[in-house]
């Protein structure tokens, strides 16, 4: 298997005789990046270790990295990029996913966003479950899924977009129980609601995209906080697709349009970004995800780079 690894120590001389990697877009004599980077990993192709404009990322206790491509592949891999094992989602004729997540049981959900359902697989890729597979707006029909995530009590939270622009809530036994969202900009609505996360208190926290914002919700669909502005600046967002949290009260978000990772206190504050445009190692182009290991270090999934850069922020 061919495949780019680049390790901590290959780039202390590197990024001593470059610290513009460490400039963030749109940097002031104020702002400041907190971003350190540790590894790349990955190599554009279509076999097995390989990278096809990855899409979305999830990361189990066990460290193992989870990646969906265009390909509709979902490859599994160490932290250090070794390629572990592989399946694909039935057909993707269609489109490809959009999203994928660990569930409690450490079961993998993938969004398979064209064909309006989620797909639940075992961690070696044996289909256990199907959720959805109509397009509507009826309860468990769906758009475009994005997303899925469990709060504390199994219920489960699925994200979409295009007419709908909504989460869906279910039972730990599927049974639907309650909707928000809709199309709009207004608090509470959503403009593509790309990725979700759950914190330690059951908050849904929510990256409204094309709003270039941040949400977060209680379990019954009621917005606790809203922040985030379009713009390059610090603080500023541009097409927010990725979201973690650290179970601090650190929140990361991989933005889109800014090529960069940017970390924020629960209100808003940024706390420092890193990474810039371009297509060198602590560079970026269009992330769309981001995950965080059982050692505190964040990946970023490098999407229109076909690869995988590791930072400690």
């Amino acid at each position: 298997m061919h495949r780019e690894l680049i390790h901590r120590r290959s780039f202390l001389a590197l990024l001593s005789a470059a610290p513009s990697l460490l400039c963030l877009a749109g940097c002031d004599e104020k702002s400041f990046s907190t971003g350190r980077l540790v590894s790349v990993w990955g190599r554009r192709g279509i076999s097995d270790g390989r990278l096809q404009k990855p899409r979305a990322m999830a990361i189990d206790a066990h460290d193992l990295v989870y990646i969906v491509d265009m390909t509709a592949r979902i490859q599994v891999f160490t932290t250090d990029g070794q390629f572990v094992r592989g399946w694909q989602t039935p057909v993707h004729d269609n489109g490809r996913p959009t999203g994928i997540s660990i569930d409690r049981r450490g079961n993998v959900m993938v969004a398979d966003t064209h064909y309006f359902r989620l797909l639940i697989y075992s961690p070696d890729g044996k289909l256990l479950e199907t959720l959805g597979g109509t397009q509507g707006h009826g309860p468990g029909e769906f758009g475009f899924l994005t997303d899925a995530i469990e709060d504390s009590q199994g219920n489960l939270y699925i994200s979409e977009y295009g007419e709908f622009d909504r989460i869906q809530k279910f039972s730990p036994d599927r049974k639907f129980l309650l909707e928000w969202g809709g199309h709009g900009s207004e608090p509470g609505r959503f403009a593509r609601p790309q990725s979700m996360a759950i914190d330690n208190r059951d908050q849904l926290w929510v990256a409204d995209a094309c709003n270039h914002r941040l949400q977060t919700f209680n379990t019954e669909g009621r917005l606790l906080k809203l922040w985030g502005a379009q713009g390059s600046r610090p603080g500023q967002l541009s097409y927010p697709y990725g979201i973690a949290l650290d179970g601090q009260g650190q929140v990361y978000v991989s933005e889109y349009g800014n090529h960069r990772v940017q970390k924020f206190t629960p209100e808003g504050r940024t706390l420092g970004c890193w990474g810039t445009d371009g297509r060198a190692p602590g560079e970026l182009y269009n992330p769309w995800a981001l995950a965080r290991d059982s050692r505190g270090l964040i990946y970023v999934l490098d999407t229109n780079n076909h690869r995988v850069q590791c930072i400690q922020m």
